[in-house]
Protein backbone atom coordinates (compact mmCIF):
# COMPACT_ATOMS: atom_id res chain seq x y z
CA UNK A 1 0.00 0.00 0.00
CA UNK A 2 1.59 3.30 -1.11
CA UNK A 3 1.57 6.49 0.94
CA UNK A 4 -1.47 8.00 -0.75
CA UNK A 5 -3.57 4.89 -0.30
CA UNK A 6 -2.37 4.48 3.27
CA UNK A 7 -3.49 7.90 4.43
CA UNK A 8 -6.82 7.52 2.61
CA UNK A 9 -7.54 4.12 4.14
CA UNK A 10 -9.72 5.43 6.99
CA UNK A 11 -11.83 7.76 4.84
CA UNK A 12 -12.11 5.18 2.05
CA UNK A 13 -13.55 2.59 4.44
CA UNK A 14 -15.44 5.13 6.55
CA UNK A 15 -18.76 3.33 6.22
CA UNK A 16 -17.18 0.18 7.64
CA UNK A 17 -15.80 1.99 10.69
CA UNK A 18 -19.02 3.95 11.26
CA UNK A 19 -21.03 0.74 10.94
CA UNK A 20 -18.79 -0.97 13.51
CA UNK A 21 -19.31 1.93 15.91
CA UNK A 22 -23.08 1.78 15.37
CA UNK A 23 -23.11 -1.96 16.18
CA UNK A 24 -21.10 -1.38 19.39
CA UNK A 25 -23.45 1.41 20.46
CA UNK A 26 -26.51 -0.76 19.81
CA UNK A 27 -24.89 -3.59 21.77
CA UNK A 28 -24.18 -1.20 24.67
CA UNK A 29 -27.78 0.03 24.73
CA UNK A 30 -29.06 -3.56 24.57
CA UNK A 31 -26.89 -4.62 27.52
CA UNK A 32 -28.09 -1.70 29.64
CA UNK A 33 -31.72 -2.38 28.65
CA UNK A 34 -31.50 -6.05 29.61
CA UNK A 35 -29.35 -5.86 32.76
CA UNK A 36 -30.24 -2.37 33.94
CA UNK A 37 -27.93 0.08 35.69
CA UNK A 38 -26.66 -0.88 39.14
CA UNK A 39 -26.87 2.35 41.14
CA UNK A 40 -24.94 2.58 44.39
CA UNK A 41 -26.34 3.93 47.62
CA UNK A 42 -25.20 7.44 46.65
CA UNK A 43 -28.04 7.43 44.08
CA UNK A 44 -30.62 5.11 45.64
CA UNK A 45 -30.20 5.90 49.34
CA UNK A 46 -28.92 3.52 51.99
CA UNK A 47 -26.09 2.87 54.40
CA UNK A 48 -22.49 1.87 53.74
CA UNK A 49 -20.12 0.46 56.34
CA UNK A 50 -16.46 -0.38 55.77
CA UNK A 51 -14.75 -2.69 58.25
CA UNK A 52 -11.09 -3.73 58.16
CA UNK A 53 -9.33 -6.60 59.93
CA UNK A 54 -5.81 -7.64 60.79
CA UNK A 55 -6.88 -11.09 59.61
CA UNK A 56 -10.01 -10.94 57.50
CA UNK A 57 -12.64 -13.68 58.10
CA UNK A 58 -14.12 -15.55 55.17
CA UNK A 59 -17.20 -14.27 53.38
CA UNK A 60 -19.22 -17.28 54.58
CA UNK A 61 -18.31 -16.52 58.20
CA UNK A 62 -19.50 -12.93 57.81
CA UNK A 63 -22.80 -13.96 56.19
CA UNK A 64 -23.42 -16.54 58.92
CA UNK A 65 -22.80 -13.96 61.63
CA UNK A 66 -25.16 -11.45 60.00
CA UNK A 67 -27.86 -14.10 59.52
CA UNK A 68 -27.92 -14.79 63.24
CA UNK A 69 -29.05 -11.19 63.96
CA UNK A 70 -31.57 -11.05 61.09
CA UNK A 71 -29.58 -9.02 58.56
CA UNK A 72 -29.39 -11.58 55.79
CA UNK A 73 -30.24 -8.94 53.13
CA UNK A 74 -27.03 -6.97 53.73
CA UNK A 75 -24.74 -6.91 50.69
CA UNK A 76 -21.18 -7.79 51.71
CA UNK A 77 -18.28 -7.16 49.32
CA UNK A 78 -14.54 -7.74 49.83
CA UNK A 79 -12.61 -4.48 49.61
CA UNK A 80 -8.87 -4.45 49.22
CA UNK A 81 -6.88 -7.11 51.05
CA UNK A 82 -8.22 -6.77 54.60
CA UNK A 83 -11.63 -5.07 54.45
CA UNK A 84 -15.31 -5.67 53.79
CA UNK A 85 -17.91 -3.16 52.61
CA UNK A 86 -21.50 -3.65 53.75
CA UNK A 87 -24.41 -2.03 51.92
CA UNK A 88 -27.95 -1.99 53.20
CA UNK A 89 -31.08 0.11 53.46
CA UNK A 90 -30.93 3.15 55.79
CA UNK A 91 -30.47 1.85 59.35
CA UNK A 92 -30.77 3.31 62.83
CA UNK A 93 -27.91 3.76 65.28
CA UNK A 94 -29.05 0.65 67.16
CA UNK A 95 -29.04 -1.44 63.98
CA UNK A 96 -25.63 -0.06 63.09
CA UNK A 97 -24.21 -1.23 66.41
CA UNK A 98 -25.80 -4.66 65.93
CA UNK A 99 -24.15 -5.03 62.52
CA UNK A 100 -20.79 -3.88 63.89
CA UNK A 101 -21.03 -6.43 66.68
CA UNK A 102 -21.90 -9.16 64.18
CA UNK A 103 -18.89 -8.22 62.06
CA UNK A 104 -16.62 -8.89 65.03
CA UNK A 105 -16.24 -12.51 63.98
CA UNK A 106 -14.32 -14.67 66.48
CA UNK A 107 -13.25 -11.52 68.34
CA UNK A 108 -10.75 -10.63 65.64
CA UNK A 109 -8.97 -7.28 65.62
CA UNK A 110 -11.37 -5.01 63.76
CA UNK A 111 -11.68 -1.29 63.00
CA UNK A 112 -14.43 0.84 61.45
CA UNK A 113 -13.02 2.74 58.49
CA UNK A 114 -16.16 4.65 57.48
CA UNK A 115 -19.91 4.75 57.77
CA UNK A 116 -22.14 6.71 55.36
CA UNK A 117 -25.91 6.98 55.33
CA UNK A 118 -27.82 8.70 52.50
CA UNK A 119 -31.58 9.17 52.34
CA UNK A 120 -33.55 8.23 49.21
CA UNK A 121 -34.41 11.86 48.41
CA UNK A 122 -30.73 12.85 48.49
CA UNK A 123 -29.88 9.88 46.26
CA UNK A 124 -32.49 10.90 43.69
CA UNK A 125 -31.20 14.47 43.76
CA UNK A 126 -27.63 13.30 43.11
CA UNK A 127 -28.78 11.11 40.23
CA UNK A 128 -30.72 14.01 38.67
CA UNK A 129 -27.81 16.43 39.07
CA UNK A 130 -25.41 13.91 37.53
CA UNK A 131 -27.65 13.61 34.47
CA UNK A 132 -27.91 17.39 34.22
CA UNK A 133 -24.12 17.64 34.42
CA UNK A 134 -23.68 15.22 31.50
CA UNK A 135 -26.24 17.13 29.41
CA UNK A 136 -24.73 20.52 30.28
CA UNK A 137 -21.23 19.37 29.34
CA UNK A 138 -22.47 18.00 26.00
CA UNK A 139 -24.29 21.23 25.15
CA UNK A 140 -21.26 23.25 26.19
CA UNK A 141 -19.07 21.23 23.84
CA UNK A 142 -21.45 21.81 20.90
CA UNK A 143 -21.43 25.56 21.51
CA UNK A 144 -17.66 25.69 22.01
CA UNK A 145 -16.87 23.71 18.85
CA UNK A 146 -19.40 25.71 16.82
CA UNK A 147 -17.80 28.95 18.04
CA UNK A 148 -14.24 27.74 17.50
CA UNK A 149 -15.06 26.72 13.92
CA UNK A 150 -17.30 29.73 13.18
CA UNK A 151 -15.10 30.81 10.26
CA UNK A 152 -15.36 27.39 8.63
CA UNK A 153 -18.47 27.29 6.46
CA UNK A 154 -17.47 25.22 3.44
CA UNK A 155 -18.01 22.45 2.68
CA UNK A 156 -19.40 21.71 6.20
CA UNK A 157 -21.11 24.30 8.40
CA UNK A 158 -19.43 25.07 11.73
CA UNK A 159 -22.33 23.80 13.84
CA UNK A 160 -22.02 20.38 12.17
CA UNK A 161 -18.53 20.02 13.66
CA UNK A 162 -20.16 20.42 17.07
CA UNK A 163 -22.90 17.95 16.18
CA UNK A 164 -20.37 15.34 15.05
CA UNK A 165 -18.33 15.92 18.23
CA UNK A 166 -21.40 15.18 20.38
CA UNK A 167 -22.25 12.07 18.34
CA UNK A 168 -18.70 10.87 19.00
CA UNK A 169 -19.10 11.69 22.71
CA UNK A 170 -22.32 9.69 22.93
CA UNK A 171 -20.44 6.82 21.29
CA UNK A 172 -17.63 7.21 23.85
CA UNK A 173 -20.08 7.17 26.77
CA UNK A 174 -22.52 4.45 25.70
CA UNK A 175 -19.94 1.79 24.83
CA UNK A 176 -18.02 2.00 28.15
CA UNK A 177 -21.31 2.04 30.09
CA UNK A 178 -22.37 -1.12 28.23
CA UNK A 179 -19.08 -2.84 29.07
CA UNK A 180 -19.20 -1.73 32.71
CA UNK A 181 -22.81 -2.89 33.01
CA UNK A 182 -21.81 -6.27 31.58
CA UNK A 183 -19.04 -6.47 34.20
CA UNK A 184 -21.52 -5.60 36.96
CA UNK A 185 -19.81 -2.35 37.95
CA UNK A 186 -21.79 -0.32 40.44
CA UNK A 187 -22.50 3.32 39.63
CA UNK A 188 -21.12 5.61 42.32
CA UNK A 189 -19.84 9.17 42.39
CA UNK A 190 -16.42 8.16 41.03
CA UNK A 191 -18.18 6.39 38.16
CA UNK A 192 -19.90 9.66 37.23
CA UNK A 193 -16.65 11.60 37.64
CA UNK A 194 -15.06 9.13 35.23
CA UNK A 195 -17.81 9.67 32.65
CA UNK A 196 -17.45 13.45 32.87
CA UNK A 197 -13.69 13.09 32.48
CA UNK A 198 -14.21 10.91 29.39
CA UNK A 199 -16.12 13.77 27.76
CA UNK A 200 -13.15 16.09 28.18
CA UNK A 201 -10.52 13.55 27.14
CA UNK A 202 -12.45 12.37 24.11
CA UNK A 203 -13.35 15.77 22.70
CA UNK A 204 -9.72 16.84 23.05
CA UNK A 205 -8.53 14.24 20.50
CA UNK A 206 -11.48 14.97 18.22
CA UNK A 207 -10.82 18.71 18.16
CA UNK A 208 -7.13 18.10 17.36
CA UNK A 209 -8.16 16.37 14.12
CA UNK A 210 -10.88 18.95 13.39
CA UNK A 211 -8.40 21.77 13.92
CA UNK A 212 -6.00 20.22 11.43
CA UNK A 213 -8.88 19.93 8.93
CA UNK A 214 -9.65 23.62 9.49
CA UNK A 215 -6.02 24.58 8.93
CA UNK A 216 -5.84 22.48 5.76
CA UNK A 217 -9.04 24.06 4.38
CA UNK A 218 -7.72 27.55 5.10
CA UNK A 219 -4.36 26.70 3.49
CA UNK A 220 -6.02 25.28 0.39
CA UNK A 221 -8.21 28.37 0.05
CA UNK A 222 -5.24 30.70 0.48
CA UNK A 223 -3.17 28.85 -2.10
CA UNK A 224 -6.20 28.31 -4.35
CA UNK A 225 -5.75 24.53 -4.22
CA UNK A 226 -8.76 22.54 -5.39
CA UNK A 227 -8.74 19.46 -3.15
CA UNK A 228 -11.59 17.07 -2.46
CA UNK A 229 -12.83 17.31 1.15
CA UNK A 230 -12.43 13.57 1.67
CA UNK A 231 -8.76 13.89 0.70
CA UNK A 232 -8.32 16.83 3.08
CA UNK A 233 -9.81 14.80 5.94
CA UNK A 234 -7.64 11.81 5.09
CA UNK A 235 -4.49 13.95 5.12
CA UNK A 236 -5.50 15.56 8.43
CA UNK A 237 -6.08 12.18 10.08
CA UNK A 238 -2.73 10.95 8.80
CA UNK A 239 -0.96 14.02 10.22
CA UNK A 240 -2.49 13.63 13.69
CA UNK A 241 -2.97 9.88 14.13
CA UNK A 242 0.48 9.23 15.60
CA UNK A 243 0.12 12.04 18.11
CA UNK A 244 -3.35 10.83 19.17
CA UNK A 245 -2.31 7.20 19.61
CA UNK A 246 0.88 7.88 21.54
CA UNK A 247 -0.77 10.48 23.78
CA UNK A 248 -3.57 8.05 24.61
CA UNK A 249 -1.10 5.18 25.06
CA UNK A 250 0.75 7.02 27.84
CA UNK A 251 -2.55 7.58 29.63
CA UNK A 252 -3.61 3.95 29.12
CA UNK A 253 -0.38 2.68 30.73
CA UNK A 254 -0.92 4.88 33.80
CA UNK A 255 -4.59 3.93 34.15
CA UNK A 256 -3.85 0.24 33.67
CA UNK A 257 -1.22 0.36 36.41
CA UNK A 258 -3.62 2.25 38.68
CA UNK A 259 -6.38 -0.29 38.06
CA UNK A 260 -4.17 -3.35 38.61
CA UNK A 261 -1.97 -2.10 41.45
CA UNK A 262 -3.73 0.96 42.83
CA UNK A 263 -6.01 1.16 45.88
CA UNK A 264 -9.40 -0.50 45.64
CA UNK A 265 -11.14 2.83 46.17
CA UNK A 266 -9.94 4.12 42.77
CA UNK A 267 -10.49 0.97 40.72
CA UNK A 268 -13.88 2.04 39.40
CA UNK A 269 -12.59 5.45 38.36
CA UNK A 270 -9.49 4.02 36.66
CA UNK A 271 -11.55 1.38 34.83
CA UNK A 272 -14.05 3.96 33.54
CA UNK A 273 -11.24 6.23 32.36
CA UNK A 274 -9.35 3.32 30.79
CA UNK A 275 -12.33 2.20 28.72
CA UNK A 276 -13.22 5.78 27.85
CA UNK A 277 -9.69 6.53 26.68
CA UNK A 278 -9.57 3.47 24.41
CA UNK A 279 -13.01 4.08 22.90
CA UNK A 280 -12.42 7.83 22.63
CA UNK A 281 -9.15 7.38 20.77
CA UNK A 282 -10.89 5.09 18.30
CA UNK A 283 -13.78 7.51 17.75
CA UNK A 284 -11.57 10.57 17.21
CA UNK A 285 -9.75 8.77 14.39
CA UNK A 286 -12.23 6.34 12.88
CA UNK A 287 -15.63 7.94 13.61
CA UNK A 288 -15.73 11.72 14.06
CA UNK A 289 -13.81 12.87 11.00
CA UNK A 290 -15.23 10.21 8.64
CA UNK A 291 -18.72 11.37 9.73
CA UNK A 292 -17.88 14.83 8.39
CA UNK A 293 -17.21 13.35 4.95
CA UNK A 294 -20.61 11.66 5.00
CA UNK A 295 -22.28 15.00 5.80
CA UNK A 296 -20.56 16.51 2.76
CA UNK A 297 -21.79 13.59 0.68
CA UNK A 298 -25.37 14.14 1.86
CA UNK A 299 -25.09 17.87 1.14
CA UNK A 300 -23.90 17.25 -2.43
CA UNK A 301 -26.75 14.85 -3.07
Amino acid sequence: MDYKNRHMFITHYRKLFIGLSALLVIAGIAIVSVKGLDYGIEFTGGSLLEVSYDERPTLDEVHTSLDTIGFSDVVVQPFGEQSYILKTQPITDTEQQQIISAMNVDDREMSIERFNSIGPSVGRELRTKSLYALIAVSLGIVLFVAYAFRHVSKPVSSWKYGLVAVIALLHDIIIPIGILTLLGTEIDTLYVVGLLSILGLSVNDTIVVFDRIRESLAGNQEKNIKEDFVTTVGNSINQTITRSIFTSLTLVVVLLALYLKGPAATQTLSLVLLLGTLVGTYSSIFLASPLLTLLVGKKKK
